[in-house]
C-alpha cells in the first residue's frame, strides 16, 4: 500500500515516539503531527484507527460520488432551488431525530415543534448537543457543520451565538441553495421516497430544468395497505383513482389503477419501490376473496384480521410483481412499532420521533411471501432492511434462500437502518455480512433522511467501513492486496450500487 502513516500510542498529553510523518508530500514530526490533528475533533483520520484505513479511505473511498437511492428529500425544495434562511430551520424543522433527542434532554415541546424561533430552538438544539457526546447525531452535527460551512468548533451553548450568526451569514450565499448543497456533496442521484397518486410535478420541472444530478422517484404504495383507518382509506384511494383516471370501485380497477401508476413512475426514471409494513404478511387467499374484502373496506366496513392479512398479502404480491414486469430493484423496510404515543400522534402526526424498535419480524411470513413470488419466478431484485440487529442473522440468509445466480445479489441485505445507523450498529452490520453472506456485494449506504445537510452520512459510513475492513487487514484476515482493497472499498462506496439499481 502506499504512504506509510505510523501510528503511536498516547497516553494523557504523552507521546511515546517522535518519527518523521509524510502527509501530502509535507514532513512533520510525529509529535508535530498528533497536535495538528488534535486541533479539532473533525479531522483528516476521523474514526480511522490504522494506516490501512487511512489509505482506504483516503485513496479510494473518499473520490467516489455518493448515489443516495433512499431518502426522503423534498423535491420541491430542489426543484425550486430552496435557500434556508438559518441553520435552525435548516436543521430542526423536520428532524425527528434530533427532536427525540431534545425531548431526552428534557427541552419542552414548544422549544422543539412549537411556535418559537428558529433561532430560539437552534440554542435548544446547542444546548443539547453536548449531552449527545457518543451518540452519532453528536457526529453527524460536527461533520455537517465542517463539510458544509468550515466551522470545526464544537456546538455548545458558548458557541452557538457565532455558529447561528456565521452560518446565517453563509445561507444567503447562492452556494447554499439546495442545489449547490447536492453538488457540494458530489451526488450523482438521489432516490426521493413517492405516493403512487403523486404527479411528480417537481421530478418533471428538474427534468426540463436540466439538473444534472439525477432526482429519480421511488414508488411507496404504503397508503393502500393502511385498512384500519377506514375513513382516511377510502378517501386515499379516491385520491389514487383521481390520479390514474379511473374510478375505482373493485379490486381489479385498484390494481389496474396502481400499474398505471406504476408505468407513469417508470416513464419518469423510477426503478425502485419501497414499502415500510411492520413486518411481512403472508395467507392463502384467492382473488375473488379479496374483491369481496376489498368491497367491505370501500363500504366502510372493518374487516377482520384473516381478512387483512389476505388483503395486504394480494396487494403487496402485485406490486412485486410489477416491480418484477418492469425490472425494478424493491426495497422493504420492516420492524418498526410507529406512533407508540398517541397524545403526540395526535398533537404532532407521524413521523415525528415516537417510533421504536419492534420485536423480531416473523421469519416465516418473510419465507413465505418471498416464496410466493420466486416460485412463478416473478421475484424482483431485492434489499431488506430490519430495525431489530436481533434479526440481523436471519435476514442475511434469508436472502441467500432466494438468489439465483441470475444476478448478483438478487435478493440482498440494505444498510444499517434507522436506530442501526450508527457506529456500533454498522460495525456489528459489517460483520454480520462478512460473515453470512459477501462484504463484497454489499450495496452500500442510503441516508434514509429528510436534512439537505445529511450527505456527510455517507462519509461517516465509508470512514467507519474502511476502519472496519483495515483493522481486518492489520489482524491478518483480509490480505494486504491493493487490487482486493481497492475493489472492495470503491464497490460498497458506490460501484455495486451502480450496478445494481441500474438507473
Amino acid at each position: 500500500m502506499p504512504t506509510k502513516k505510523l501510528n503511536v500510542k498516547i497516553f494523557g498529553n504523552s507521546i511515546f515516539a517522535c518519527n518523521f510523518v509524510f502527509v501530502n508530500g509535507v514532513n512533520f514530526t510525529l509529535e508535530s503531527y498528533i497536535i495538528m490533528i488534535r486541533k479539532t475533533f473533525i479531522h483528516n483520520d476521523f474514526i480511522l484507527e490504522t494506516d490501512t484505513a487511512h489509505q482506504l479511505y483516503h485513496n479510494y473511498a473518499s473520490k467516489k460520488p455518493i448515489i443516495d437511492f433512499h431518502c426522503h428529500l423534498n423535491t420541491k425544495m430542489i426543484a425550486e432551488d430552496h435557500q434556508f434562511n438559518n441553520l435552525g430551520d435548516m436543521w430542526l424543522a423536520g428532524d425527528h431525530y434530533k427532536w427525540r433527542a431534545m425531548r431526552i434532554n428534557g427541552v419542552n415541546e414548544k422549544d422543539i415543534t412549537g411556535n418559537v424561533s428558529d433561532k430560539e430552538k437552534f440554542m435548544q438544539w446547542a444546548a443539547t448537543v453536548p449531552n449527545t457526546v457518543s451518540n452519532p447525531l453528536y457526529h453527524w452535527t460536527h461533520l455537517e457543520l465542517a463539510r458544509y460551512f468550515d466551522i470545526f468548533d464544537l456546538l455548545s451553548p458558548s458557541s452557538s451565538e457565532k455558529i447561528y450568526n456565521q452560518t446565517s451569514v453563509m445561507l444567503q450565499s447562492p452556494a447554499f441553495s439546495t442545489k449547490n448543497l447536492i453538488r457540494k456533496m458530489n451526488v450523482e442521484m438521489i432516490g426521493t421516497t413517492d405516493d403512487p397518486a403523486d404527479f411528480l410535478e417537481y421530478h418533471q420541472q428538474l427534468i426540463k430544468d436540466g439538473f444534472e444530478v439525477k432526482v429519480l422517484p421511488s414508488f411507496r404504495a404504503d397508503n393502500v395497505l393502511k385498512t384500519d383507518d377506514i375513513p382516511s382509506f377510502i378517501t386515499y384511494i379516491e385520491k389514487l383513482g383521481t390520479s390514474a383516471d379511473i374510478s375505482i370501485s373493485t379490486y381489479s380497477e385498484l390494481i389496474e389503477a396502481l400499474d398505471s401508476r406504476h408505468a407513469f413512475f417508470h416513464s419518469m426514471g423510477a426503478r425502485i419501490s419501497d414499502s415500510g409494513p411492520d413486518r411481512f404478511f403472508y395467507a392463502l387467499y384467492t382473488d375473488k376473496e379479496v374483491a369481496v374484502i376489498f368491497k367491505k373496506l370501500l363500504a366502510g366496513n372493518s374487516i377482520t384480521i384473516e381478512e387483512k392479512e389476505k388483503y395486504c398479502t394480494a396487494v403487496m404480491a402485485e406490486l412485486s410483481r410489477m416491480n418484477h414486469k418492469r425490472g425494478w430493484t424493491q426495497q422493504f423496510h420492516v420492524g418498526a412499532i410507529r406512533n407508540n404515543n398517541t397524545r403526540k400522534f395526535n398533537l404532532l402526526g407521524a413521523d415525528t420521533g415516537f417510533d421504536s424498535i419492534g420485536d423480531s419480524t416473523p421469519s416465516i411470513k418473510m419465507s413465505q411471501f418471498l416464496n410466493l413470488l420466486d416460485s412463478t419466478d416473478q421475484l424482483a431484485q431485492t434489499i431488506l432492511y430490519n430495525l431489530n440487529p436481533a434479526d440481523n442473522a436471519m435476514m442475511l440468509t434469508m436472502c441467500g434462500n432466494f438468489t439465483d445466480g441470475s444476478s448478483a445479489s438478487k435478493v440482498t441485505y440494505g444498510a444499517a437502518w434507522w436506530f442501526l445507523d450508527q457506529k456500533i450498529g454498522m460495525e456489528r452490520h459489517l460483520d454480520d455480512l462478512s460473515s453470512l453472506s459477501l462484504l463484497s456485494r454489499f450495496v452500500g449506504m442510503v441516508t434514509d433522511s429528510r436534512s439537505f445537510l445529511s450527505y456527510p452520512r455517507h462519509e461517516y459510513f465509508r470512514r467507519i467501513a474502511c476502519n472496519y475492513i483495515g483493522n481486518q487487514v492489520e489482524k491478518g484476515l483480509i490480505p494486504d492486496d491493493e487490487s482486493i482493497l481497492k475493489s472492495l472499498v470503491e464497490g460498497i462506496s458506490y460501484n455495486n450500487a451502480k450496478s445494481y439499481l441500474k438507473f
